[in-house]
């Protein structure tokens, strides 16, 4: 494994193929990044994505894609070309209906010239027809597609659709979609959203799903193989839809003992982070030999390594609690993963609380103890951890350590309120942690800049622990373990390393 280190609508005649003076625009690319500094080839310049409709066939024998990426979007600059990112082979793609040159570079970069330039502001329809083998192919020396015994699976962060379809990859660029998967009878596709219809026709099935709220790429996924599917719904009325791979074998009970509770989780966080905000709900374990699960936009992946030692409804929580924080509000940059991970673990800590097996408080004292000060825990900066140290263990334990800091700075009903009216106030958009700063600011009435840059952007272990100060045990002690503890630990490899 690798380093764990975007309103479809009707274009009609506007959708016109605008020649532009060749002194305007005919030097004027789009980026081949969207300027991130942690991936500076990762998403694309030149134009925002608002739909995605992907129309694929997908033999699980030969683990063979074949698909057609329909890709509406607008220009935001003059373009005389632009990119996508993407790995599998393109045998045609088209600008406004018009054939268009193309070719590859670098790791994952499909350039696309259109016949004549475009101008800024000019709605685009995209068509790339493609193929491949997801399997065999990398970047940067690792994969995003598993392989399983019955099909395919595609879940990573912070990418995974350049395996299966083409993209302005970066959580900057939301859109909706529409996923229409045909697959041998017998067989199941399973992606985001709600299930639109699944019919059979010539000994094939295809499975339509629709996200109807913006999405990242990463976030998208795809799973075919042999599932059995539940359905239910939660108290407020969501349909859930989990799906679990037919093989798994001694994991199976344990995987439906957690992921069968989602709807219970999910209408347990409203109280927290507000209503659910999509139309859908599920998650789904399909038979990989990865250990981390991923927060995919309403129907999380999960690995079966995560139910090995039994049920782990705290992965569920963790999953389900970026829903909200990394789903609805997602990073403006990789560098605030924070604003995802540390509010995840966070809900672990709730939910222990909330299940009387730890409160978050007791968890925070654990954890502070449990790491000296020359341990190199204490050297990762959560606010700013580097590509290299993205998903490592301090981004997610010392990332709730600072919310329980928070919490205790600025009281239970400021806290609680933050926690609450952040994801409304940055709903379906992107943030990142000096935005969260503010808004904790003005909602407490409290300067925080010292307590953020203590916890979150020192590469130290601070002077006192998030904690009422009576009830820290010295590091060099053995604290007792909360009830909850050796169940949340086994989640740290949500994100595998």
């Amino acid at each position: 494994m690798h380093r764990r280190i975007i309103v479809p609508g009707a274009l009609g005649a506007a959708v016109l193929l605008l020649a532009i003076p060749a002194s305007a625009a005919s030097h004027s690319p789009g980026a081949p990044g969207i300027g991130d500094p942690y991936y500076p080839a990762y998403g694309n310049g030149g134009y925002d994505v608002s739909h995605y409709d992907l129309r694929l066939k997908y033999q699980p024998a030969t683990d063979r894609l074949e698909g057609t990426a329909t890709i509406l979007a607008r220009t935001t600059q003059d373009l005389s070309r632009f990119n996508l990112d993407f790995l599998l082979d393109a045998g045609e793609v088209r600008v406004n209906g018009a054939k268009a040159s193309f070719a590859t570079s670098g790791e994952h970069e499909l350039e696309i010239t259109p016949k004549s330039p475009l101008r800024k502001g000019t709605p685009v329809t995209v068509v790339v027809r493609y193929s491949g083998v997801p399997s065999s192919k990398q970047a940067y020396g690792f994969t995003s597609w598993h392989r399983t015994p019955d099909g395919g699976v595609a879940a990573n962060e912070p990418e995974a659709a350049w395996w299966w379809f083409p993209s302005n990859d970066h959580p900057l660029d939301k859109a909706t979609y529409d996923v229409s998967v045909q697959v041998p009878d017998g067989t199941q596709a399973i992606s985001n959203g709600t299930l639109q219809s699944a019919g059979s026709r010539l000994g094939w099935t295809r499975w339509n799903w629709r996200s109807d709220k913006p999405q990242a790429t990463y976030l998208a996924t795809l799973a075919v193989g042999r599932f059995d599917l539940t359905t239910g719904t939660t108290e407020s009325g969501v349909p859930v839809v989990n799906a679990y791979s037919k093989d798994l074998g001694a994991h199976d009970g344990a995987a439906r003992a957690s992921v069968e509770r989602t709807g219970e989780v999910a209408d347990w966080l409203t109280g927290y982070f507000g209503p659910y905000p999509y139309n859908a709900l599920g998650g789904y374990v399909p038979n990989t030999d990865t250990g981390y699960a991923l927060e995919t936009q309403t129907r999380p992946f999960y690995s079966p390594r995560q139910f090995a030692n039994g049920s782990n409804v705290s992965v569920v929580v963790h999953e389900l609690a970026h829903q909200w924080y990394g789903d609805l509000v997602s990073v403006r940059g990789w560098k605030d993963i924070w604003v995802n991970e540390g509010f995840a673990r966070y809900a672990q800590w709730l939910w222990s609380e909330h299940e009387g097996e730890g409160t978050a408080q007791e968890l925070a004292d654990y954890t502070y103890a449990s790491h000296p000060a020359d341990d190199p825990f204490w050297t990762v900066k959560p606010g700013d951890p580097g590509p290299e140290n993205q998903f490592d263990i301090a981004v997610y334990d010392r990332g709730a350590l600072a919310l329980q800091a928070l919490r205790n700075e600025i009281g239970d009903e400021a806290f609680f309120a933050v926690l609450k009216g952040w994801p409304d106030k940055y709903a379906h958009g992107n943030a990142s942690v000096a935005d969260f700063r503010r808004y904790a600011e003005e909602v407490s009435g409290r300067p925080l800049a010292a307590l953020f840059d203590t916890w979150l952007f020192q590469p130290s272990k601070p002077a006192a622990a998030a904690a009422r100060a009576a009830s820290l045990a010295k590091a060099s002690d053995a604290p007792a373990q909360p009830k909850s503890w050796k169940k949340i630990a086994a989640t740290n490899g949500v994100h595998e390393h």
